[in-house]
């Protein structure tokens, strides 16, 4: 018998629970004794937004024409309490991402992009740079757990202050930053030794719930004269109930980050196992702020997995005030990158897959430290690029908005939806396609 015949390779079965990945992993965890660790986000199918369609109109609803009929995009964030709310020029925010686990270039590029269309961006932990502020129109200021980079003085600086309480990648946990990445910058801005793992941690330290949340929003208030909005950002687990607990402490905007977003490091455990579908999130958030009597009043920033214009125009249509983007927006700024395949796959990766952004060794030079890889990203042209980006997820939402009728983006309602699924109607709590049926909600 020929080798060929000793090694069939027709025939085989490979099992459903033990496949070739899991068994992969099984050896690794074997030969290490560590878990895994890895950044961008789930990368299991989970029920998206490609579950969903919008009904255009046609006889029973009147389209608008694009060409003559506008759309508005504007969106005001931070009415309920603030002296100055932010005005947005598009739906579309860049989500926290913080430098250290995002190179000095890189935040600037992000900065420069969101400018150019008028959206905000935001800090993430560790504080804010000079390139940043320098750079960002609108500037979203994350208040911490780890209170790395914490300054009274930025809080000042800074459009709004979010308060993060999760994200949606690992909701319950907190964020990581090896030691490889804590160069004497970034070990300076965190107070920390340089070349040291990083854990921050994965609540606040000055508080235990929600009456406490209420106590630190007022002392924030007071540190910024009531000028600026107080984001809350969650991630997506138990959102009906945060959300309410969220708006009871005063929050001016609620962020909900889905399981479908990125992080710069964390277990893969995590990533996979923790959390809820951002399409799932929605609703729970919507009716919480509905029986509250607060939904528009407090408003509502969706996150996780958003990727293009009719992602943000499905969110829009459920209730969503606007969106905010993180791993888009890296690969807007060249993140794993064609250009740099080779280079990947000296890293045992290849381009469109790299996820060990935690190595510090990304030869797009958007996840590192590195100051020679960092010059890859001319923070000028990554702006350019991004603004591109935004301009065109805005012009796709408004594609989509003025063929259901409507002349506003936050006019967009789940009416105007039907989902594919089952598993798409029951959490986006819309009609499965061709039927008036909404799973959970009877005949």
């Amino acid at each position: 018998m020929s080798d060929k015949e000793q090694k069939p390779t027709t025939g085989l079965r490979e099992s459903a629970t033990f496949d070739i990945n899991t068994q992969m992993e099984i050896r690794r965890a074997a030969e290490t004794g560590i878990y895994d660790i890895r950044g961008f986000g789930a990368k299991r199918k989970l029920p998206h937004f490609d579950d969903l369609l919008f009904l255009g109109a046609s006889m029973s609803r009147y389209p608008l024409e694009g060409y003559r009929e506008k759309c508005n995009t504007r969106v005001t964030l931070g009415t309920r309490f603030a002296k100055k709310p932010i005005v947005i020029e598009t739906p579309v925010t860049i989500a926290g991402m913080s430098f250290g686990a995002l190179s000095a270039n890189a935040k600037e590029a992000l900065g420069r992009g969101a400018s150019a269309v008028g959206t905000s961006t935001t800090t993430g932990d560790g504080g804010m740079t000079p390139e940043e502020r320098g750079q960002s129109s609108k500037l979203v200021y994350q208040y911490l757990p780890s209170r790395y980079g914490m300054n009274p003085d930025d809080l000042r600086k800074a459009d709004a202050i979010e308060v993060v309480l999760g994200q949606g990648a690992k909701p319950g946990g907190g964020g990581m930053l090896l030691g490889q990445k804590i160069t004497e910058r970034v070990a300076k801005m965190r107070t920390l030794p340089v070349g040291v793992d990083q854990r921050s941690a994965c609540r606040h330290p000055d508080w235990t719930g929600p009456d406490d949340l209420a106590i630190k929003i007022q002392e924030l208030r007071e540190i910024t004269d009531w000028q600026v909005p107080i984001y809350i950002k969650v991630g997506a687990t138990r959102t009906y109930y945060d959300v309410k607990l969220a708006v009871k402490a005063g929050a001016d905007v609620i962020v909900v980050d889905g399981m479908q977003g990125g992080t710069a490091a964390t277990q893969e455990v995590f990533i996979e196992h923790v959390g809820i579908p951002t399409m799932a999130a929605i609703p729970q958030a919507v009716q919480a702020l509905q029986e509250m009597g607060m939904h528009r009043k407090v408003q509502l920033i969706v996150s996780g997995g958003i990727r293009n214009g009719a992602d943000v125009a499905k969110c829009m249509a459920l209730g969503a005030d606007a969106v905010a983007i993180g791993t888009a927006a890296l690969i807007a700024l060249g993140c794993n990158h064609p250009k740099w395949d080779a280079e990947f796959r000296k890293l045992g990766s290849a381009a469109g897959y790299y996820d060990d952004y935690h190595e510090g060794k990304d030869p797009a030079g958007v996840t590192t430290q590195d100051p020679e890889l960092m010059k890859r990203l001319d923070p000028v042209e990554g702006g350019r690029r991004l603004a591109n980006y935004l301009r065109v997820l805005t012009m796709e939402a408004q594609t989509l908005a003025r063929a259901c009728g409507k002349n506003d983006l936050r006019n967009l309602e789940p009416e105007d939806l039907v989902a594919l699924t089952v598993e798409a109607a029951a959490m986006a709590r819309v009609p499965l396609a061709g039927t008036s049926w909404i799973p959970g909600q009877g005949f």
